[in-house]
């Protein structure tokens, strides 16, 4: 989170601009930074492969707001499944179990926000810079590096996103 205050400048960034990066079948391109938005907000476009899914996980410090341009996706909070398509938008508070999962017959592409900003470079930290504005190869997490980077950005991964369809108790 950003700590100085500074006077904010206008920022447009167009599609092909900006940072690109793959992990686990995401191709995600970093549109709005704490250094961008003075710490109000992270933005991340991401396109994510069918078959993609989070593990079960708690935000202890943001707020994390999705907004559906395309494809199928399941949300699981609160012991529920919760499917969207183009045009859902989906609210998770900070310290409210949950996770996600692409869904259908195509790749899914989301808005994320992440509010207050910072948790935007929990991305950064976990891929590698994309070779070229397409879905990489579905791989899937090295959850012992996804465990340790999470803790450093204040996310408690609490295991398969499974865990979190029957449990109403979270």
């Amino acid at each position: 989170m950003m700590t100085e205050t500074k006077t904010l400048q206008p920022y447009i960034v167009h599609r092909e601009e900006g940072q690109h990066l793959w992990y686990g079948g995401v191709l995600s391109s970093v549109r709005a930074t704490v250094e961008q938005t003075g710490g109000s907000f992270g933005l991340v476009d991401d396109l994510m492969s069918v078959g993609y899914e989070t593990p079960y996980h708690i935000h202890h410090q943001e707020d994390e707001a999705f907004y559906i341009i395309d494809g199928e996706m399941e949300f699981v909070t609160q012991g529920r499944t919760v499917k969207g398509t183009a045009g859902t938008f989906v609210f998770l508070p900070r310290k409210i179990a949950h996770g996600f999962r692409v869904v259908g017959d195509r790749p899914a592409r989301v808005l994320i926000w992440v509010l207050p900003s910072g948790f935007e470079q929990f991305f950064v930290a976990m891929s590698t810079p994309a070779e070229s504005l397409t879905l990489p190869e579905f791989k899937p997490f090295d959850m012992p590096t996804l465990v340790r980077t999470a803790e450093r950005f204040g996310l408690e991964v609490l295991g398969p996103l499974s865990l979190g369809e029957g449990d109403s108790a979270r």
